[in-house]
């Protein structure tokens, strides 16, 4: 990385702002197309279409707007931080690139409220292109104008979810809306927006840059380009690793100097918490968008945590679920009571006194929430657990039959 790589004199130095100039030439209508030929998909968890996404905010003389989502919080999940950190320049040229695309004179990014040198980063790279007439009125002689807001939310994963992202960006509190109406005709403040993650419009600039069949020539079929992968657990060189879409997570492991010593691969989650977890048989699956769901999980949003044989599945759901029980913004009885009452049937279990009626009403309250929340995060919470049950069931065994010790005293379960 080249040093002080956030500053805007080394990104114009590194062809930055090359990719606005270009984009400024083509007509909205053909820019929205040039994306959707070059196949770039969102890099947020759904691997939506970019370009399709963009066409859906309709041409009706309205003031549009477009969201960024920099709400990053999901256990495992951290490559938009050093995306922001690092190349805020790339967030922000991404962001007048697809502004211009869809006709709106407004952008917001709204930014984890724990991520402060994050949201420090972004406002002195507004600043920095407002100053270079990258922002503002008539950007480069265009014609085009636009103000770009960076706002810092209050902390909650729920935020994530792009209406609860809405109302939180309002003043409102922070939960799901009811769809239909969607945010592409319905966004913020009742207007036509469009919402995408922060990876997907850094990428932006270099597309338009490199050109469509560039981008498609990096990744694998349905999965254009780069991905940065995030890398976690037993591991000996944890961070962020940019690689070819449909890269193996083998062929992650060796870039980042193999497992640890003492650790072989048990599982791993191919896209954070909320993904279901992979056994190490599926560790040369490619890691794209319909290879790992071939696989039976989702690539979401590449955040991959490795476990090895000293680390157990059935902690770890406890863990994620407690995470999703807290994190619950409450606004649907699924959500809200199957979550609280799985932290105490997993605390039951991990005490010694777990009995295999437990494991039942783990998948009964996972076949509740699925399909029959309010939004995804009540869906991503059943997915750790079924999958643990359907890959690692003796490990639940143990406990309830007395092969392994008691994580805690039944004592503190009754506590609560």
């Amino acid at each position: 990385m080249s040093p002080n790589a956030w500053r805007l004199d080394v990104y114009e130095q590194l062809d930055g702002y090359k990719a606005l100039r270009k984009a400024l030439g083509y007509s909205e209508a053909d820019l929205i197309a040039f994306m959707k030929e070059s196949g770039h998909r969102g890099r947020g968890g759904a691997g939506f279409p970019v370009g399709m996404k963009w066409q859906f905010v309709p041409d009706d003389g309205q003031e549009h707007y477009l969201v960024v989502n920099a709400d990053e919080g999901e256990p495992g999940t951290c490559k938009d931080l050093p995306l922001m950190m690092n190349d805020p320049h790339s967030v922000i040229e991404g962001i007048i690139i697809a502004s211009y695309a869809i006709k709106a004179s407004r952008a917001y990014v709204y930014v984890r409220g724990e991520a402060i040198h994050a949201a420090r980063r972004l406002r002195h790279a507004v600043r920095e292109a407002k100053e270079a007439g990258y922002l503002g009125k008539d950007i480069l002689g265009s014609g085009f104008d636009l103000d770009v807001v960076i706002h810092s939310g209050a902390g909650a994963y729920i935020c994530g979810e792009e209406t609860a992202l809405l109302d939180s960006l309002e003043g409102k509190r922070g939960q799901p809306r009811l769809r239909p109406p969607f945010p592409a005709t319905h966004g913020l403040y009742n207007k036509p927006t469009c919402i995408n993650n922060v990876g997907t419009i850094a990428a932006v600039p270099h597309i338009v840059l490199g050109g469509a069949d560039w981008w498609k020539s990096l990744g694998s079929e349905n999965s254009a380009g780069t991905m940065i992968y995030s890398l976690s657990g037993r591991i000996k060189r944890p961070g962020q690793y940019e690689c070819s879409m449909g890269t193996t997570l083998r062929e992650l492991i060796e870039l980042a100097g193999g497992m640890q010593e003492g650790h072989e691969l048990k599982f791993f989650t191919p896209g954070g918490s909320s993904t279901p977890m992979l056994a190490a048989d599926s560790i040369d699956v490619p890691l794209d968008f319909d290879n790992v769901a071939k696989a039976g999980s989702i690539l979401g949003t590449t955040a991959v945590m490795i476990f090895s044989h000293q680390d157990d599945p059935v902690v770890a759901c406890w863990r994620w679920i407690k995470f999703y029980a807290h994190e619950s913004c409450g606004k649907c009885t699924p959500c809200r009571e199957g979550n609280y009452w799985m932290v105490r049937v997993y605390e039951r279990i991990l005490s010694g006194q777990g009995t295999m009626g437990d494991l039942k009403l783990l998948t009964d309250a996972c076949k509740n929430l699925l399909g029959r929340s309010f939004c995804g995060l009540g869906d991503g919470a059943t997915s750790c657990v079924t999958s643990s049950l359907k890959y690692f069931k003796q490990d639940y065994l143990d406990y309830i039959e007395g092969h392994k010790p008691a994580l805690f005293s039944a004592e503190k379960i009754g506590a609560h």
